[in-house]
């Protein structure tokens, strides 16, 4: 199984790999900084530096639907190395950076609207959470306070595991109404902002809620009778 040092090491930005297989859907290696999409968060892009001097673009990453393992998905029609072939896979970290910023204030956002999360997605610069939020009136410049007074603390970003049993008595740490929670076998991978969330999560996050920078809430929708989207994005003008 390929090595997600993403997992682990979200500051990678690049790793000496080697090709483990190669087939329709694109190229695993043995070890990757590449994320695959899931959870919400976009797969990454970015390049294969072969040892010849070749450069191969991935542009997106995903999960193998068999193994699970990141596939690096090139350009139609270009022709992969061979397995066992070295190279350097290295992301389009400006892409990830920002994705990482987004996804650690998405956490933030759970955090000041303490109900199930239905629904979300992460971009570049912007994201959304949908909420089972059939009652509560929300304010869009209240909650704008909010998010940036919690990115102005500074709060540490950690990373820590659980058992599935431990898990399973403490149900309310699952804020995701329609995606598992991460599992690596037997144990849970948590993200916990300290001091303000705790939550299952597989994604990649900056190491502290200062390197967000500014946010607005830019809409807030009524999506159904139980649905509220919330969308945030950068505040570049506030920067």
């Amino acid at each position: 199984m390929t090595d997600e040092i993403f997992r682990r090491e979200c500051y990678a930005k690049s790793s000496e790999s080697r090709i483990t297989a190669v087939d329709a859907l694109g190229v695993r290696l043995d070890r990757t900084v590449f994320y695959p999409a899931g959870g919400g968060q976009p797969g990454d892009t970015g390049v294969l530096r072969l040892v010849d001097g070749r450069q191969l673009q991935v542009v997106d990453t995903v999960k193998h639907p068999e193994t699970g393992e990141p596939v690096h998905v090139l350009p139609e029609g270009t022709q992969a190395p061979p397995v066992g072939a070295p190279l350097v896979a290295e992301i389009d970290w400006g892409r990830r950076y920002g994705r990482m910023q987004m996804h650690t204030c998405m956490h933030l956002l759970c955090s000041l609207i303490p109900e199930g999360v239905t629904g979300g997605s992460l971009g570049d610069d912007r994201a959304r959470l949908d909420f089972d939020l059939p009652e509560r009136v929300l304010d869009k410049d209240q909650l704008t306070v909010d998010l940036n007074r919690l990115i102005a603390e500074d709060h540490p970003v950690v990373f820590r595991s659980i058992s599935i049993e431990e898990l399973k008595a403490k149900p309310e740490l699952v804020r995701t109404m329609s995606v598992k929670p991460p599992m690596n076998g037997a144990v849970v991978r948590l993200v916990e902002i300290v001091g303000v969330d705790l939550q299952p999560c597989g994604g990649t996050h900056v190491a502290s809620t200062g390197e967000i920078g500014r946010v607005k809430v830019t809409k807030i929708e009524n999506k159904g009778r139980h649905n509220r989207r919330v969308s945030i994005a950068f505040d570049h003008q506030s920067s």
